[in-house]
């Protein structure tokens, strides 16, 4: 009896053991995202809403 527990005892630890494959992992590189507009592009539009603004207040 001791030998069949030990038998399917070390059949468990050999299934568990081999699980898995022998090829590399695959490790995707981290995607980095930069912004390419400057700090001045948050900006630039409300000046030129403000600039037309200016200049329909002055055509009047």
């Amino acid at each position: 009896m001791k030998k069949l527990v030990l038998a399917a005892a070390l059949a468990a630890a050999a299934t568990t053991a081999s699980a898995g494959t022998l090829e590399e992992p695959i490790i995707e590189a981290p995607v980095i995202v930069e912004d390419t507009g400057g700090s001045s592009s948050g900006i630039l539009l409300p000046l030129i809403l403000l600039a037309l603004v200016a200049a329909a207040v002055a055509a009047d």
